[in-house]
């Protein structure tokens, strides 16, 4: 997916190619915060037609945990859209495939598994 030459800037079949991806991504996630938004407001509606005591019902805890996972998922993905949004402004900006951090390419392989990436390996790693 990187340009071989180093270049940030791809030539258009390529540039194309990477818009695809990232388009084909975003459409995924927001199936995935659609379905997630309807599992969080069924799980609160479930909850509003019952008097859930989360501390003193035993089922309180799970459909607190379960409210609070989906909510998790919901947020990852929401970010996720961020992120792919991110990615195609700086495809557009001639950016894209170039580490924020240290300025050298993304590695192939990691715009592969990871198309939104905006650092290598290497400065990914040092975040952490």
């Amino acid at each position: 997916m990187s340009n071989p030459s180093g270049n940030a800037a791809f030539p258009p079949s390529l540039s194309e190619s990477i818009r695809a991806v990232l388009a084909a991504d975003r459409a995924g996630t927001l199936r995935q915060i659609s379905a997630l938004s309807r599992e969080f407001e069924g799980i609160v509606e479930a909850n509003a037609l019952v008097p859930i005591d989360d501390e003193h019902d035993p089922e309180g805890a799970s459909t607190a945990f379960e409210r609070a996972h989906v909510a998790a998922l919901l947020s990852q993905a929401r970010e996720h859209l961020n992120e792919l949004d991110d990615a195609v402004e700086r495809l557009d900006r001639g950016d894209y495939g170039r580490c924020e951090q240290c300025g050298e390419p993304i590695p192939t392989g990691r715009l592969e598994v990871r198309p939104a990436a905006k650092t290598c390996v290497g400065c990914a790693s040092a975040a952490r």
